[in-house]
């Protein structure tokens, strides 16, 4: 077996826009591409040679710290190929790589096809804005898509902090500074303590993952920055109360007022396969913080959120379904599709 049989189908992925690749021990690699799974046509790859492939993106610490817990995340950038966020595991059978790929340029939310109402809101001088959705759903594109948007048109400092960091940012209008948990921050609350004292005007968080975190996102907002962030979360209803209900009972009211105070916006959003093109589109559900919303989150009136959204279509907000029903209108996605299979 070839000696870069491993970085030949990495490469073989980021051509054929695959979104993961995965190895593992006496099995054939297998590409996630379009979202389905499916085999590359190469032998199965043998434990010790695959162990011996992986171990080698490794250093001597990640080495260690792979054998003492049997596992490791990690970023990975393979000149001309692609930059990777990666995770090895050992499993009952062997070992095993996963390896999403994020490709070397970063695409504007024009060439994404994203809602002009994104460029409204990541225009705004302050406040929180989130990207929701389950793993692999584009969470990661459009917030970099996002963040591109005001590095190429307007003089800002840009702090993100993440775990690892995917795509990256070349100053451009900007100046942009990239941390990664771990590596340039032990953790992100501490890095989001330290980010408040670097000038910054935007501030992205990769994920608000618990109560410090989010406790610290919620104030920067609060106090000028524009923050950005994600969630694991369906919808923009289920995102407010996912927020509200990591704080200890008592806080409730105060988390509703403050982040009803700085909400500019929650898209949740899913990919679905283009009609005429090999490639995906995001559906999205996009609420923003008008005035009715921000009460209606004040007031713990959460399950009216989507009302709020089909009423406030007129200034860019949309309901999973009016923007499914726009894009097979537009030809987008193929009209044998279904909204159920997606949400």
């Amino acid at each position: 077996m070839e000696a870069t049989i491993v970085k030949d189908i990495l490469l073989f992925g980021a051509e054929n826009k695959a979104s993961d690749v995965h190895f593992s021990s006496n099995q054939q690699p297998i590409l996630r591409i379009m979202g389905e799974l499916k085999k590359a046509d190469i032998p199965p790859i043998p434990h010790d040679f695959l162990f011996d492939q992986l171990m080698g993106f490794l250093n001597d610490a990640q080495k260690k710290r792979f054998h003492e817990f049997h596992e490791i995340d990690l970023a990975l950038s393979l000149e001309g190929i692609a930059r990777f966020r990666v995770n090895f595991y050992e499993h009952f059978g062997g070992i095993a790589g996963a390896f999403r790929i994020f490709p070397n340029s970063i695409r504007s939310l024009d060439d994404l096809l994203m809602p002009l109402v994104l460029k409204k809101m990541v225009a705004q001088k302050k406040g929180l804005i989130l990207v929701t959705g389950p793993a692999g759903s584009g969470k990661s594109t459009t917030l970099a898509a996002m963040i591109h948007e005001i590095n190429t048109k307007k003089r800002q400092h840009i702090v993100t902090i993440e775990d690892p960091v995917e795509y990256i940012h070349e100053s451009a209008e900007s100046l942009v500074h990239q941390r990664e948990v771990g590596i340039n921050t032990s953790n992100y609350s501490k890095a989001l303590v330290n980010a408040l004292r670097e000038d910054p005007d935007i501030i992205l968080v990769g994920e608000m993952r618990d109560l410090e975190t989010m406790t610290y996102a919620l104030r920067a907002a609060e106090t000028g920055q524009l923050v950005f962030s994600t969630l694991h979360t369906n919808s923009a209803a289920e995102s407010v109360d996912r927020i509200v209900n990591v704080f200890p009972a008592e806080q409730h009211q105060q988390v509703r007022v403050l982040l009803a105070n700085t909400l500019i916006g929650i898209v949740s959003q899913r990919l679905l396969p283009m009609a005429f093109a090999q490639d995906r589109i995001a559906l999205m559900e996009i609420l923003l913080g008008t005035p009715a919303v921000k009460n209606l989150i004040r007031e713990g009136k959460s399950y009216q959120l989507t009302s709020a959204i089909q009423t406030g279509s007129d200034l860019g907000m949309q309901t999973f379904e009016r923007a499914f029903d726009k894009m097979k209108k537009n030809n987008q996605i193929s009209p044998k599709l279904l909204l159920s299979d997606y949400v």
